[in-house]
């Protein structure tokens, strides 16, 4: 994903008054929370806009991620209540105090996704609350998943983070670097790959979106092939671009800011 200083919804702003996302003053509000941005989630609003989600998506199977990180508990139990099973978040640290502090019953039906650049030494903490990292993209990063995965007796599952835009503020791996590592990553015993992961350049024009999520479809399918494995999974696609992603083949979207304002 996007290094630290950048992020999923990047133009998501508030001053911190429910009025900056026209959110009615008399529906019912969960207190607004104190990880990210000042801003109040409207349980309907989230209702509403999940419906509206699901519209776009009705002929397909493809996954909601909830993109949670900008938000507190709120959020995720506004997304529960609404129907949706996986959140995604991006911040190891301040994540996991909030799945810590979850219900039972949230906790434990959800499936959380790590979908930020994550650093080697937060990576035992990761692995130990995610189901998901989206977000690998080295070697080096690999390696320590697989062995804190072993430690627990569990399988980690991950995608593999490709940046076939060539954009040097991401991370991600070049098509060509994946391709020489990927042997050597689906043979350890920690992990299970599941796919690729990718995110379009933010103000890119919509062909160019459309070229880049086909790209990585493309090359997805290079690598079942070469190396005779199956990658069910493609996450592509956010708030302002799902449903070019849903046309080139996306399994996993992330939806954040279109979901929660």
């Amino acid at each position: 994903m996007l290094k630290p200083s950048q992020s999923e919804d990047a133009n998501l702003t508030s001053t911190g008054g429910d009025s900056d996302f026209g959110i009615s003053q008399n529906k019912e509000f969960i207190p607004a929370n104190q990880w990210g941005q000042e801003v109040s989630i409207n349980r309907d609003l989230v209702k509403s806009n999940l419906r509206e989600i699901q519209k776009d998506i009705a002929h397909s199977k493809i996954k909601i991620v909830a993109v949670t990180k900008y938000f507190g508990l709120d959020a995720i139990l506004a997304g529960y209540e609404a129907g949706i099973r996986n959140f995604g978040e991006s911040r190891a640290l301040e994540a996991i105090e909030k799945i810590e502090k979850l219900p039972d019953d949230v906790r434990q039906n959800s499936t959380f996704h790590f979908i930020g650049h994550l650093q080697s030494n937060k990576a035992e903490k990761v692995v130990e609350h995610f189901n998901v990292i989206e977000s690998v993209d080295s070697m080096k990063l690999a390696r320590k998943i697989s062995e804190y995965a072993c430690r627990l007796n569990k399988k980690e599952k991950v995608l593999l983070q490709v940046n076939n835009a060539g954009e040097a503020q991401k991370s991600g791996y070049s098509k060509e670097a994946l391709r020489a590592e990927f042997k050597d990553i689906i043979s350890l015993s920690g992990i299970e790959v599941l796919g690729l992961m990718n995110m379009a350049p933010i103000g890119a024009a919509e062909d160019e979106i459309a070229r880049l999520f086909g790209d990585i479809r493309e090359f997805r399918d290079e690598l079942e092939k070469e190396f005779n494995v199956t990658l069910p999974e493609l996450s592509m696609g956010m708030s302002n671009d799902y449903k070019i992603a849903l046309r080139e083949g996306a399994t996993i979207i992330r939806i954040g800011r279109k979901l929660f304002t």
